[in-house]
Parts: C-alpha cells; structure tokens; sequence
C-alpha cells in the first residue's frame, strides 16, 4: 500500500445536517465519542497506508485544528479549496499534494468496514484504471444504485429511486491510477458521481464487492442511525 495516497473528501458544506450538528463540518460529527472522519482514517491506517489528503473547503480551519499532520501514523496533508470545485473537481485539485501511483478517493461522510487492503488486492487482479467498492444494502431508496456485470465490469449507475429493495450501491470509495485523475478539468467545479463516474461505465470502471456495514451520516436521520449503531456499548468500531 505505500505506492497507494487516500484522498479524503471533507469540503461539503452538510446543510442537511445543520439542524443536528450546527457549523460544525459534517467530517466532525460527533459519532461514539469521537469525529466521525476518524472512523474513516482508521480504515487507512488499518490498510497500511501511510499518506492521506484531506480535501477541505468549508469550515477548514476547524478540520485542520482537530487532526493536524498525522493520525495514527499516517501523514496527513491538506487540500483547501478557495471556491467550490465540486468532489471531482476537489481530487483535481489535490493532486499537487500526490506522488504515489494510486489515489484511494473516499468519502468523508461515510464509511464501509471493509478491509481497504483487500479493496486494493482485487484491484490489482483485475488490471484495471479505476475500481468503485459496493456494498449491498438492504433498503437502496437513500443510495443510488450501481449494476454491473459477470466480469466487475460497471455497466450503469441508476439514481436514487422510492422504490424499496436491497441492491449494490457505491460505497464512496474509489482506486483510481492517479494520472487518470489528471484528465479532470481544473479549476472549475467537477462533481465525480454526475460527470467522471459515468464518463468511465462500460470499460475502464470495475466494481469490487465488499461484505460489510456501510454508515453514512448525509442526513439527520442516517446521522442518528450512526450515532446509535456506533456508540459506546458498541465499541469503535
């Protein structure tokens, strides 16, 4: 994992989450005693890797305050937005902070308790540029659902959709050849799940399946859903 950089999107402003977390970042939240962005780090630490960047904007300076420059042994840079760039355009830009190969892209809102080692080790037996982690969940209406075929091949994206169910949905964690990130147009706000994602279906993009929790705290309710599932009868984690 040492030619492997995690790049931790932190910037979104969480305006759904106001009204449970106030002006704090949403990667601050308070879940089981602890900011939930940790829960995150913690898978980067646990896969081996050593370099993590978090992809700030909105309310940076607290994010900056409260990790500094490692956790865990790993080091931690910064990425600060000046403008919105959108999560696409937040990887491009931190790629100035990149040297590896490879960029883990992760959300900083949510998290799956999957091994990111063995993320990385099917990644590399398929031979692919790019590799989405899904996870199936048991009602897919909050989430927007990825299909794909015998091969991992990601065949479509299918939007959020009322319709109850279980499903394959992104589980917010991407490997990616960095130079592939390269072709993602500075300086102006990028969104990776509307325009790069699908840009790359039907042949560069693979899916790995992971077994495991997925927790995202988007909104008030899955925020209260994470708080009770990882708190402290439950241990961290």
């Amino acid at each position: 994992m040492q030619d492997v950089t995690a790049a931790i999107l932190c910037g979104g402003l969480g305006t759904r989450l106001r009204p449970a977390v106030g002006d704090l970042p949403k990667v601050l939240a308070d879940v089981g005693g602890r900011p939930f962005l940790t829960y995150v780090l913690d898978t980067v630490a646990d896969a081996g890797m050593t370099r993590a960047v978090l992809c700030t904007g909105y309310a940076a300076d607290a994010v900056e305050a409260a990790f500094g420059e490692s956790y865990r042994g790993v080091e931690i840079r910064y990425s600060r937005e000046t403008s919105s760039l959108g999560t696409g355009g937040a990887l491009r830009a931190c790629l100035a902070s990149v040297e590896t190969e490879w960029v883990m892209a992760m959300n900083g809102d949510s998290v799956c308790d999957a091994s990111m080692r063995d993320f990385a080790r099917r990644h590399r037996e398929s031979g692919s540029e790019a590799s989405i982690l899904v996870v199936e969940v048991a009602d897919a209406r909050r989430f927007g659902r990825v299909e794909f075929d015998a091969e991992g091949t990601v065949t479509r994206f299918v939007e959020k959709s009322s319709v109850p169910g279980a499903a394959w949905v992104n589980g917010g964690v991407y490997l990616v050849r960095r130079r592939l990130l390269l072709d993602i147009p500075e300086g102006r706000p990028v969104s990776l799940e509307q325009e790069v994602l699908p840009s790359w279906v039907g042949g560069t993009l693979r899916a790995a399946v992971a077994r495991g929790r997925l927790t995202d705290i988007g909104t008030p309710e899955s925020y209260e859903e994470a708080r009770r599932a990882r708190g402290p009868a439950s241990g961290e984690g």
